[in-house]
């Protein structure tokens, strides 16, 4: 196999065994900033790809995730705080890593190389026409990755190829290409470091933008939270009296009667008539908060809170 840009041995590296620690680490470090900053260049395919993903989703579609090893994990952490931070149902994500529920305790790498595993795992998730993979692979050769994205494409779903090398396979099999040309690791090879971290900016950064599209966020809170716990329906009650100007008191009764729903109990301050009348104005909305308060009559380019001590709340 030809040297890739992920193998290829650090600038530093020489020597670093018997560096002194403070220097090691430093090392360590100036690579992870430099990975990070290889995300910027993405920042168009970032963007393309984020629309495909929230187009998929809203038409009802699901989003699969497909990797092997460290790239398995950072599309694991990814996945998993979907539906907790920007409520996007459980049942629409999927995750496929290389190993099956195996690799949470074993990371082994001989799964990877297990193309057929991939090709089972994408039929058994039923992935397909109106869904949407994301394949990360640091090398962008690895098989599992690979055969996952070829499946994918072939039955019909949109593709996305994540990888750290330019020109690979798994770039050239997506239909929407994330090249995340990191340098080469302190440690030759070991991509749970910078590669790692700049799928893992890149994943935060996807998903964020896709979710603010399918109005998950507004003005930089996460108003579609699920808030299962005592931190998060605090959080959810604080969204509620910031945007909506309403006590913490009054936020904290809103939305026991939206059932927990930031977008809902905002509208219920703003003047909707009841939970369901919120939730069928957000329907026609797409889901998206500052067209449902234009829908109320309110102007929320203009006012910062909604309510202020001069406007008073008023039933429509």
């Amino acid at each position: 196999m030809a040297e890739t840009r992920t193998e290829a041995l650090h600038g530093n590296a020489e020597g670093l065994d018997i560096q002194a620690p403070e220097a090691i680490l430093g090392s360590l470090a100036d690579a992870q900033v430099e990975a990070a900053k290889a995300v910027r260049n993405a920042i168009p395919s970032i963007a393309r790809a984020a629309e495909i993903i929230a187009g998929c989703l809203s038409g009802g579609g699901k989003l699969a995730y497909a990797a092997a090893g460290s790239s398995g994990l950072m599309a694991l952490a990814d996945a998993l705080e979907l539906p907790g931070t920007f409520g996007i149902q459980r049942d629409r994500i999927a995750i496929l890593i290389a190993g099956g529920d195996g690799a949470f305790r074993t990371l082994a790498g001989g799964p990877e190389d297990d193309a057929e595993e991939a090709s089972t795992a994408v039929a058994n998730a039923g992935i397909g026409a109106g869904d949407c993979l994301i394949a990360l692979s640091a090398s962008g050769t690895t098989p599992y990755a690979v055969r996952a994205i070829e499946d994918a494409r072939r039955r019909g779903a949109a593709t996305i190829g994540v990888a750290n090398n330019r020109d690979s396979a798994l770039l050239r099999q997506a239909d929407t290409a994330i090249l995340l040309e990191t340098p080469p690791e302190v440690i030759a090879g070991s991509t749970r470091m910078g590669a790692g971290t700049a799928q893992k900016i890149a994943l935060n950064m996807l998903s964020t933008l896709t979710a603010i599209h399918l109005g998950h966020v507004h003005d930089g809170y996460m108003v579609n939270l699920m808030a299962d716990n005592m931190k998060l329906r605090d959080r959810a009650a604080r969204m509620v009296a910031a945007i909506s100007g309403a006590s913490r008191e009054e936020a904290a009764s809103l939305l026991e009667k939206s059932g927990g729903a930031v977008k809902t109990a905002i509208l219920l301050a703003a003047g909707a008539d009841s939970a369901d009348a919120a939730r069928k104005i957000l329907e026609r909305t797409g889901q998206k908060l500052r067209p449902a308060l234009s829908a109320l009559g309110h102007d929320p380019e203009k006012w910062k809170p909604l309510f202020g001590k001069d406007h008073a709340r008023t039933k429509k």
